[in-house]
């Protein structure tokens, strides 16, 4: 199998969750107490709110001080190298910084549905998720609570945490926050959703979206390079590149997948996702034009597409 080459096998003995280090010489205490006085003038996220969420305040995340959490489970619906035969420890935080109406968690993302979290419970959910016997603790939708992951993380190591790190995202990181998880995340896994800055700015409420998440994926891989799989076929370092082909190609694959091949590696390993349906606040009356499924040919184009920007490794 392409994922298990030996330039991109990594060893399960010899590998090692990134933070430990970190926690070793003290430098994710630090960092975790920076990011968390960051918050009084929040800068987190391509959006630059200067909220003081400190102080309650909150911005188009709508969170304060505390990360608000919508469940946690061993899920093993993520890609195979993730769920693997155990789960992936997912922990879905409420909330988003995106505002896209065809949100298929929408409950979570605009509704907010969920339970204000401590870090001290946060680190327990990475702890009990560990005992389960997950493969990874899996953040999904975690851009706006940086802060808050370090300070539960922190807690978490020193109770035992040991497993890889997932940073499962829209792709709407700053730079500077992603500066700030250098050495925490073992695994990103960003969804490059679209391409042209219209279609941002119509399907994700942010025009500046396409060259926010070009940059954050340039970082991410700049921190851990191209995805490594164990001889267990379990990824444990990396970049992971999701990418949902919508109807009509507003998401702009033939772009998307250019720029992973030439700017980012032709060894990206991509999950091209075909599970797009209409949800949130599509229908006929508003976004008409992808109140539909995609097809089995616009499918295979985007398949088609990334085979043809010289992309080989596919979830």
């Amino acid at each position: 199998m392409l994922q298990t080459q030996p330039d991109f096998l990594l060893s399960s003995q010899d590998f090692e969750p990134a933070y430990l280090r970190l926690y070793r010489t003290g430098e994710l205490k630090q960092r975790a107490h920076e990011a968390i006085e960051s918050l009084a003038a929040c800068c987190g996220c391509p959006r630059k709110c200067r909220d003081n969420r400190l102080a309650g305040e909150t911005g188009v995340c709508k969170t304060g001080r505390f990360a608000r959490v919508s469940s946690y489970s061993s899920h093993r619906g993520e890609e195979s190298c993730l769920s693997g035969w155990q789960g992936s420890g997912t922990i879905f935080f409420a909330w988003c910084n995106l505002r896209c109406p065809f949100c298929q968690n929408f409950d979570i993302s605009y509704g907010g549905y969920g339970a204000e979290t401590r870090p001290e419970r946060l680190a327990e959910m990475m702890l009990e998720l560990q005992g389960a016997g997950c493969h990874n603790i899996n953040f999904v939708t975690p851009s706006h609570v940086v802060p808050q992951i370090l300070e539960a993380l922190l807690l978490a190591v020193a109770g035992g945490l040991r497993l890889p790190i997932v940073y499962n995202t829209s792709a709407f990181d700053s730079v500077e926050s992603l500066r700030r998880m250098d050495g925490v995340v073992d695994i990103y896994m960003p969804d490059f959703k679209i391409w042209d800055p219209r279609m941002a700015l119509r399907y994700l409420a942010a025009r500046k979206y396409p060259r926010a998440a070009r940059r954050a994926i340039k970082e991410m891989h700049r921190q851990v390079g191209e995805l490594k799989i164990d001889e267990h076929g379990l990824a444990k370092r990396g970049v992971l590149v999701r990418h949902l082909v919508m109807p009509d190609g507003v998401a702009g694959t033939r772009d998307v997948t250019k720029f992973l091949a030439r700017e980012i590696s032709p060894h990206t390993y991509m999950n091209v996702m075909a599970q797009y349906f209409p949800a949130g606040k599509v229908s006929n009356e508003r976004l008409s034009e992808i109140n539909r499924r995609i097809t089995q040919q616009e499918y295979a184009d985007a398949i088609a597409a990334a085979q043809k920007a010289g992309l080989y490794r596919f979830a």
